[in-house]
């Protein structure tokens, strides 16, 4: 598994931002961000910081289509050719639910709906993959995925509608 690249951040009074990064092999590449959108990608001499061995410059636009080519993308391990019925919605937690208070194991929802709760959204953050031992709170938003049958019946069974 790679590790998590740590880049450092240097604000550059006037000018904008400045992210270096030192890589695997020992190459020092930085992007300057000024504050006025534009963006200088520079290659340093990693003895010595102040040494810009070279410089690009990027539009804002350039510099958004670079970042999305070094971005990798997704693997799709689903053939084009199946079609699958998955829907995404976030369901509140209001007093009239049944389950405020109440555990996530208490609801059964994955038995009785088939449909998952995914993540917990909570002003002070979000729980992803909430234990069946996570206790629901009156504001809590549920990430919930399954079939459009599912996540209505899941929905219903939240709301006590």
């Amino acid at each position: 598994m790679d590790q998590q690249a740590h880049p450092t951040r240097t604000t550059l009074p006037g000018i904008g931002v400045r992210y270096d990064l030192t890589t695997d092999g020992g190459k020092h590449v930085s992007v300057v961000a000024h504050t006025d959108g534009r963006r200088f990608l520079g290659f340093h001499d990693p003895d010595d910081d102040d040494n810009c061995r070279a410089s690009v410059p990027l539009t804002p636009a350039e510099a958004s289509a670079l970042g999305q080519l070094l971005t990798p993308a997704p693997i799709d391990p689903l053939h084009s050719d199946i079609e699958i019925d998955l829907v995404t919605e976030q369901i509140p937690v209001t007093g009239r639910s049944p389950y405020s208070g109440r555990t996530l194991g208490d609801t059964q929802v994955r038995s009785r709906t088939g449909a998952s709760i995914v993540a917990v959204l909570r002003r002070t953050g979000a729980v992803p993959s909430p234990t069946p031992d996570f206790r629901f709170a009156i504001g809590d938003t549920l990430v919930v995925v399954g079939t459009r049958e599912g996540v209505d019946a899941a929905a219903d069974l939240i709301t006590g509608g």
